[in-house]
């Protein structure tokens, strides 16, 4: 996907969260170790609220930010999509699987800390700074629930 604006910008992270909350799914579907299967599960529902959430963005961003050019996502090292794709997750353990998720979200979080320091309006870099906020939360909130879920 081209991203020009930060509209799209936005919209392909979602696609992003939706794409690994649906694999997440399949691979839960396809595990056989049950631990990482009830993990595969869980953050496969956390995904797919957080794609929700980074939605609303869309729908309630100031138009201005929305519509200004993305002029330097170009330089920015890609994020590894193909941990999206497949039912890989069906095949690793606990420990895997965290790693894995967070490396995903951490790649996110580079991409909007990068983004804000080039950000050329106000509004874009409020709306780049209130993504990155939301990623954080949810990392911390899942990074907590993974741990609890561990010490079991």
């Amino acid at each position: 996907m081209e991203i020009k604006t930060y509209e799209e910008l936005i919209d392909w992270t979602r696609q992003l969260h939706a794409h690994l909350a649906r694999s997440l799914q399949a691979s839960a579907e396809k595990a056989t170790d049950e631990r990482a299967r009830a993990l595969l599960d869980y953050i496969s529902t956390h995904e797919a609220k957080l794609e929700q959430a980074v939605a609303e963005f869309e729908k309630q961003a100031d138009p201005k930010a929305m519509h200004t050019r993305l002029y330097d996502y170009a330089n920015h090292k890609p994020i590894e999509s193909h941990r999206t794709i497949d039912t890989h997750y069906a095949e690793l353990g606990f420990s895997d699987i965290e790693r894995e998720v967070f490396d995903f979200h951490d790649q996110v979080m580079e991409l909007y800390d990068t983004l804000i320091g080039k950000a050329e309006i106000p509004e874009a870099k409020a709306l780049l700074e209130d993504l990155k906020a939301l990623e954080e939360h949810e990392a911390m909130r899942l990074a907590r629930q993974i741990g609890s879920a561990d010490d079991l």
